[in-house]
């Protein structure tokens, strides 16, 4: 307890409260404090609220003058109201809209409309719309996309496309592996078949990534590519025993495969492509595109000469096709009967990259309008053609440039050569 005459004892949180109210009664006690005396006639007439004033000849002779006439005031003029400004209304954002290419806007909407049903007891089994992945490794720069087609968004099915990216091993030894598959379409489990694929592969490279990676740095070309076969034909089985145990037919439970091997080791730059199925293989090399899909003739060894194909003396050691522009393709020679078609064959090709390449591996969502349409190829062209490579966002904007008749999932996975 303080003693009279002492200040009370205030805790150090109220110190600023107990000065903001000294404040507030020194302003009180100003405010309810005695107005001085009016010292003259005028003042008193003024603190009175008089609105009259004395005659001239009565001013100076205070109150014994008597009384005068009061002379009657001018009522003041209002100011000029000023000119009232237009209420400031907040506007809305301008909504940001996917660009297209081609002759029109696709029929769908830019943006996901309907969610895919969810299951409450599998929720699991749901699939986000977009997947958005990158790393840096040695000299190269990977960015990964998959997002769902505008058509499965319109109808609430998830996306049948799956994206899987990995880094087996560390330091210079290490091996990053990029899969995506796609499930068959109008199969209930099109997505689940993709993402066992993505990951039965997965499992595969990465329990003999140290091998894969040996191979690779010593150009042991052939020995990577029937060690890929024999790895993408086990994971493959593996879908078509899930279909027989769930007594389904083994085309309604399938995927195709697409794969990408990067090695971390900045002084190889060896890239490996295998898998099975359709899709694209493109090289952007000094602002043009080249389609290095390998066909089924190149995997036999012997290409087809005027079915697409260049001769011997125009193709790298590696087998790769110099250029060739999307889009255009060389008809088959009248003379020569064309090849029949090979139904999912083994896929492979390993080439060497350059400084300034970009390789990009995609499902046949984007690879379509790749070839089918020349606005979209140069229209990405000119964006990665030159400078550094693109952001994750800048990068999915990219993948996402629509092209009307196409609207299936789309997987994207590139590899900046610095």
């Amino acid at each position: 307890m303080s003693q009279q005459g002492e200040r009370p004892t205030r805790h150090p949180a109220q110190e600023d409260d107990w000065w903001g109210q000294l404040y507030e009664d020194d302003a009180a006690e100003a405010d309810t404090g005695p107005a001085p005396a009016p010292d003259t006639l005028d003042d008193r007439f003024a603190s009175a609220g008089a609105v009259a004033s004395p005659p001239p000849e009565a001013r100076g002779l205070g109150e014994a003058a008597g009384p005068w006439v009061d002379t009657p005031q001018p009522a003041p003029v209002p100011a000029p109201a000023k000119p009232t400004e237009p209420p400031v209304v907040a506007q809305a954002p301008t909504p940001l809209t996917v660009p297209y290419v081609g002759d029109g806007p696709p029929t769908y909407d830019a943006e996901p409309t309907a969610l895919p049903a969810a299951d409450p007891e599998d929720l699991d089994d749901l699939v986000a719309d977009t997947v958005l992945d990158g790393a840096r490794y040695g000299t190269s720069t990977l960015r990964a996309a998959s997002v769902r087609g505008d058509s499965a968004r319109f109808r609430g099915e998830p996306r049948r496309d799956s994206l899987l990216t990995a880094r087996f091993g560390s330091g210079a030894d290490a091996l990053v592996l990029v899969a995506m598959a796609t499930g068959a379409r109008a199969t209930p489990g099109a997505h689940r078949a993709a993402a066992e694929a993505c990951g039965w592969i997965g499992r595969a490279v990465g329990l003999s990534y140290a091998r894969l990676a040996e191979d690779i740095r010593a150009g042991r070309r052939g020995d990577l590519k029937s060690g890929l076969h024999r790895l993408t034909d086990r994971s493959l089985g593996k879908l078509r025993a899930g279909a027989a145990e769930q007594g389904l037919d083994p085309e309604e439970y399938a995927a195709t495969l697409r794969c990408l091997l990067v090695p971390a080791d900045p002084k190889c730059r060896t890239r490996v492509f295998f898998g099975v199925g359709g899709g694209g293989l493109f090289r952007l090399r000094d602002g043009e595109w080249q389609d290095i899909e390998p066909s089924a003739a190149e995997q036999s060894g012997a290409p087809v000469v005027g079915y697409g194909s260049l001769p011997e003396a125009e193709m790298t050691p590696e087998g790769d096709r110099l250029t060739m522009d999307l889009g255009i393709t060389t008809p088959p020679s009248p003379y020569e009967p064309a090849p029949q078609p090979v139904r999912d064959p083994f896929r492979f090709r390993a080439s060497v990259a350059r400084p300034g390449d970009t390789l990009l591996l995609c499902t046949a969502g984007l690879a379509e309008p790749l070839r089918g349409e020349p606005e979209l190829s140069s229209h990405l062209a000119a964006r990665w053609a030159a400078g550094d490579p693109p952001g994750l966002a800048a990068f999915l904007a990219d993948t996402q440039v629509r092209v009307k008749g196409y609207a299936d999932d789309r997987t994207a996975a590139a590899v900046w050569e610095a």
